[in-house]
């Protein structure tokens, strides 16, 4: 199930160039099946937690690098491609992944049933991306300008304090 849930978003992934993120990959969901499923795309695996990198080093294929560190401390505009799933609530998953992401790309979101769409445009607007496109409990958000002064916010603070 959660290969499939993962390999889902793939049409989604297929129309943007670039290197993929997976932010807060965990237990290697969606990051591993999507990088063994794109095996000429290189594929960076973030999560914050050191045990979780040491599992995922072990079991992620070789198109795959894995990232010891926050979100909000990588290198901004560097990849066509951000995913999340299970990160935080959306505006926050947002602010978390579209500064990550060039312009041209986008971040591609795994939505809850109640998400607040409403907020997740806003925060999107505030972080130069486009209005979310939603494909079956999937949210596209285009990267349509740089990220602007001040973004990322410093660790903690989006989850703080959200945008919307």
């Amino acid at each position: 199930m959660l290969l499939d849930d993962a390999v889902r978003a793939m049409p989604l992934l297929e129309r943007y160039d670039g290197a993929l993120i997976d932010v807060g990959s965990g237990g290697g969901s969606p990051g591993i099946p999507l990088a063994a499923a794109l095996p000429q795309r290189p594929v960076t695996l973030l999560d914050a937690e050191r045990r979780k990198c040491d599992f995922l080093r072990r079991w992620s294929p070789p198109n795959a690098e894995v990232i010891w560190g926050r979100a909000e401390e990588q290198r901004i505009e560097r990849w066509g491609v951000a995913v999340a799933k299970a990160l935080a609530q959306p505006p926050v998953a947002a602010e978390l992944c579209l500064p990550l992401v060039r312009t041209g790309g986008a971040a591609i979101l795994w939505l809850g049933e109640r998400a607040d769409l409403e907020q997740l445009a806003s925060a999107a607007e505030q972080l130069g991306g486009g209005a979310p496109e939603v494909h079956e409990g999937l949210a596209v958000l285009p990267k349509i300008a740089p990220t602007p002064p001040g973004f990322p916010r410093r660790a903690g603070v989006a989850k703080k304090r959200p945008l919307a």
